[in-house]
């Protein structure tokens, strides 16, 4: 199948694909602030740069997309139908980083939490609850 756009206007697409400050991620920092959590953002120091970083919880929170961190048995973690080897690939290298960044994290004593973009668009209280109720559950 030709693809519909030209090789450019597909470049200039997905480079304008955001690595942080995503809408899920704005979305979970807003609840997590009204409900009284203090955090710093995307910490270099810390492996995988988490999205969220609680230091006084040593907590790390990594708000993942779906199709992209290939969240399982959902419907957002699709498959291209087109150049599969090389989707495949990819997602897999992402998925195999992820596992690994929370494996260092917490060997260095970190906490780590995984929030996927579509429980948080689905029952974003219950998120919250279950992350308000993890990190009291570290303290």
């Amino acid at each position: 199948m030709v693809d519909r756009i030209s090789k450019e206007h597909r470049s200039w697409n997905m480079s304008r694909i955001q690595g942080k400050n995503t809408k899920p991620e704005l979305h979970l920092r807003s609840l997590l602030h009204r409900a009284g959590f203090r955090f710093r953002l995307h910490d270099s120091r810390l492996p995988g740069k988490p999205d969220i970083v609680l230091r006084r919880y040593r907590a790390a929170i990594f708000v993942n997309g779906c199709y992209w961190h290939r969240h399982e048995h959902c419907t957002k973690a699709t498959m291209p139908k087109t150049r599969t080897d090389f989707w495949q690939e990819k997602f897999n290298k992402t998925v195999e980083r992820d596992q690994r960044k929370c494996r260092e994290l917490r060997q260095a004593g970190w906490h780590v939490i995984t929030v996927w973009e579509c429980e948080l668009e689905k029952a974003p209280e219950t998120v919250l609850n279950e992350v308000a109720q993890t990190i009291k559950g570290i303290a």
